[in-house]
């Protein structure tokens, strides 16, 4: 028997409740804070959001660094991307996310490769400047075709205090003018991996976009637009590329998976920027819109229904040529879609499932469970701000669990309780839940699967639902409640 709107509610206050009763008193409070049911009308969804994790709390946040590194500047395919510290953190992020490229690996292309700055004790005593210098030199003489450098700084960079800029500058003088950027993005910053998003797009306008026009060569059109905040996790950029392109636009830039420096350096030229990962890249597109009068759209082209939304929102900033380049596309894929929800929805109907993930997953996702007649019951996010529970109203539905910064535990008891059909959240969560008996998909690299953006994508994602819920594998063991 289903329960109603308030019945369920009421069963999410009760829920967390629970939940809060195990920690200290001041430590429930603070959580309190950070869980919640959205009520139907409210501008946001009633969380805090993006502040300091408990200690001894297991919370599934990055840091500053894996913001920069491992997802604004990393899939810059022909640039060296130098993790400057201790191997660990570079070990860690050593193409880890799946971000597929073009190009010839170690001749052109250096997404999958690692560079690291190995510091040892010594290092931290005597300071990192000199070693860092070599470095440099190596990667030019082993590495001739790299098109620049940035230095991703680990936490003992900055609290040692050495002068990377100062070296970035000396280097970058030495090798006639290559684009060589520091990146502040120790660590410790910040509160999760959100402000090495920011830190890396500030590097972006500061040490690309204010060093000048290098590509005076360049010949815009009027239907030219940069494809923003898309890693290309499994191919997923190119999916969304295809689809503005045979709408009739002009894609100059991608941002940042396969993407390249000149993708960069050329952006500011773009009629429109259309933005994907609205948390990992709003701030350089705001500064693009001030300074350059570039205007943006947030898109998002999971499931058909939001391709449909997105395509016509995105064409309305154009002619007719454009926006009737919108409808064709839209024709040209409606069957092939109505064909894939025939075949999997009567499979996942009605079927719930619980999310937690980082960046727009929390909420662009949603349409496209809808679309296959699924319930998301639960969602949350790793290090969302105010103004992306904002944006989740306009998709989750009244009664829906709404857990911030959800710690290992709290998770494990909200999925204990309300039994979803499906998890869908990360690396460190996805062998937890199928302990539990769980069917259970990794949302952030797609569990080596894709692309799940656009038509072809959604295809993809369907099939994907389906074999994580409908496997007959669940059959074979049982979860804790059952």
């Amino acid at each position: 028997m289903s329960l109603t709107v308030e019945q369920v509610k009421e069963r999410n206050q009760d829920l967390i409740k629970e939940v809060l009763e195990v920690y200290p008193d001041k430590t429930a409070k603070r959580r309190a804070k950070h869980l919640g049911t959205f009520e139907e009308g409210k501008p946001d969804c009633g969380v805090k959001s993006n502040v300091k994790s408990i200690p001894g709390v297991m919370t599934i946040r990055g840091c500053a660094y894996a913001g920069s590194k491992g997802v604004v500047w990393g899939p810059i395919k022909d640039m060296i991307h130098i993790s400057h510290g201790p191997v660990g953190c570079g070990q860690y992020s050593w193409a880890a996310r799946r971000n597929y490229y073009i190009g010839t690996t170690g001749v052109d292309s250096f997404v999958t490769m690692q560079f690291t700055s190995d510091f040892q004790e010594k290092d931290i005593v005597f300071g990192g400047d000199k070693k860092l210098e070599k470095i440099m030199d190596e990667i030019q003489v082993l590495f001739p075709l790299n098109k620049g450098i940035t230095v991703q700084s680990e936490c003992p960079i900055g609290l040692i205090g050495d002068d990377i800029e100062a070296v970035s500058k000396k280097k970058s003088k030495e090798y006639d003018g290559k684009t060589i950027v520091p990146v502040r993005c120790e660590g410790f910053r910040g509160v999760s991996q959100s402000l090495g998003h920011h830190i890396a797009n500030d590097t972006i306008r500061d040490w690309i976009f204010d060093k000048g026009d290098k590509h005076p060569e360049f010949v815009g059109t009027p239907y030219d637009v940069a494809i923003i905040g898309d890693y290309n996790i499994g191919g997923d950029a190119w999916a969304s590329r295809i689809l503005l392109e045979e709408m009739g636009l002009r894609v100059i830039a991608q941002w940042s998976g396969d993407g390249s420096i000149a993708e960069l350096e050329n952006s500011p030229k773009a009629k429109l920027n259309v933005l994907h990962c609205y948390r990992s890249m709003n701030y350089i597109s705001r500064h693009m819109e001030e300074k350059y009068g570039i205007p943006w759209v947030e898109y998002n082209f999971f499931g058909p229904s939001k391709i449909e939304a997105s395509l016509r929102e995105i064409a309305s900033h154009f002619d007719d040529k454009i926006k009737e380049g919108a409808e064709r596309v839209i024709a040209k894929y409606r069957k092939m879609m109505d064909a894939v929800i025939e075949k999997y929805k009567p499979r996942l109907a009605d079927k719930t499932v619980m999310l937690f993930v980082g960046g727009l997953r929390p909420r662009h996702v949603i349409g496209a469970y809808e679309d296959l007649g699924m319930n998301v019951v639960g969602t949350g996010y790793e290090f969302g701000h105010n103004d992306d529970y904002q944006r989740t109203t306009h998709y989750v539905k009244d009664g829906t669990l709404i857990y911030d910064d959800v710690t290992g535990y709290e998770f494990e008891k909200f999925v204990e309780k309300i039994q979803p059909d499906l998890v869908g959240s990360g690396i460190k969560e996805k062998y937890v839940f199928q302990k539990m008996g769980v069917p259970f998909r990794q949302m952030h690299s797609w569990d080596y699967s894709g692309p799940y953006h656009g038509y072809d994508g959604f295809a993809i994602f369907a099939r994907d639902m389906d074999m994580a819920i409908n496997n007959p594998v669940w059959g074979l063991t049982k979860a804790p409640w059952k």
